[in-house]
C-alpha cells in the first residue's frame, strides 16, 4: 500500500483518533489526527487535500454538511469523506449523504472496518465507480443485524418474511408501492404459502418487536412512529422505512441492482441470498 494516500483524522483523542491513524499506517497509509474544530478541518482538507477524511458528525464552528459541502464544490478535488457518530439519527444520515458524504459509520465499530470500509471508497473513487459496490451478503447481514437489533426472535415465520420484503424492497423500491399485489405475492411465491399468511407473519413479528423490544433501538430507526398516541407502523411503513435508510446508507439502489440476481429467481427459491 502506498503512503501518498493521506487520510486526515477529524480527530486528535486517544481512544479515537489515534488509534484509528495506527490501523491507516498499519494498513499501510500515511494518517494524521487534527482537533475536531470545523474551520481548522476544513483549511486542512482544502489545503492539504488528503485522498481520505474521516470527520464526526458534530464538528464545533462550522456545520459538517457546510463542510462536506464546500469540498464537494471544488473542482479539482474529490476525497472519500467518510462521516462518523456515537448516535444513529436518520435525520443526520440523510443531510450528510444528501450533502456529499460516502458513507455514514455509527460508533462503536472495529477500526479495521473503517480502514477497510475508507479504503473501498477510495479504490472505487479512483476507479471511477464513485461509490463502493454492494455485496449481496453485505445487504443480507446488515438487514439480519437491524432486526436483531429490533428484537424481532428468528425462530419466527415473520422474521424471514420481513427480511426477504425488505431486502427486495431496497433493490426494488416499487414493492413499497404495491404491498398488497406485488410484495405479499412475491414473498409468499418465494416461501411457498399464501400472500395472507405472509400479511399476517410480518405483522405478528412487529407487534412482537414493539411489545418486547428496546423502545431506544426502536426510536432509532422509526422516530415518532414508536409514540404511543401514533402506535406501531404499519407492515408496509416498516418495511419502508427500513428499506429506504439502507438505500441511503448504500447510497446505490442502481449499482446494487447490477448485482442482484433477478426477482423472478429469488421467488421460486427462497434459498437464494436475496
Amino acid at each position: 500500500m502506498s503512503q501518498s494516500i493521506r487520510v486526515l483524522i477529524g480527530d486528535d483523542t486517544l481512544d479515537l483518533g489515534i488509534s484509528w491513524a495506527t490501523e491507516f499506517k498499519e494498513a499501510g497509509m500515511y494518517a494524521i489526527t487534527r482537533p475536531k474544530q470545523g474551520k481548522l478541518l476544513l483549511d486542512y482538507i482544502l489545503t492539504e487535500k488528503p485522498a481520505i477524511a474521516v470527520l464526526d458528525a458534530k464538528t464545533p464552528g462550522i456545520d459538517i454538511c457546510d463542510i462536506i459541502k464546500t469540498v464537494r464544490n471544488s473542482n479539482d478535488y474529490n476525497p472519500a469523506i467518510i462521516i462518523t457518530a456515537n448516535y444513529d439519527s436518520a435525520k443526520v444520515e440523510f443531510e450528510v449523504m444528501d450533502a456529499g458524504a460516502d458513507y455514514y459509520m455509527i460508533r462503536p465499530f472495529e477500526t479495521k472496518t473503517l480502514v477497510s470500509k475508507a479504503l473501498s471508497i477510495y479504490n472505487d473513487k479512483i476507479n471511477g465507480r464513485g461509490i463502493s459496490s454492494v455485496d449481496e451478503n453485505d445487504i443480507e447481514c446488515v438487514v439480519t443485524e437491524i432486526i436483531h437489533q429490533i428484537g424481532i426472535p428468528a425462530h419466527i415465520k415473520g422474521y424471514h418474511y420481513l427480511r426477504t420484503a425488505i431486502i427486495m424492497s431496497v433493490d426494488d423500491p416499487e414493492m413499497i408501492n404495491s404491498v398488497t399485489k406485488l410484495m405479499y405475492p412475491t414473498v409468499a411465491r418465494a416461501y411457498d404459502t399464501t400472500p395472507s399468511r405472509v400479511e399476517r407473519a410480518i405483522r405478528h413479528a412487529i407487534e412482537i418487536a414493539w411489545d418486547r423490544g428496546d423502545v431506544d433501538t426502536l426510536n432509532s430507526y422509526f422516530g415518532y412512529t414508536i409514540h404511543t398516541s401514533r402506535g406501531k407502523p404499519t407492515n408496509s411503513e416498516f418495511v419502508a422505512l427500513i428499506a429506504d435508510k439502507l438505500r441511503l446508507k448504500f447510497k446505490c439502489s442502481a449499482i446494487y441492482s447490477k448485482n442482484r440476481k433477478p426477482r423472478s429467481e429469488y421467488m421460486n427459491n427462497p434459498t437464494v441470498n436475496v
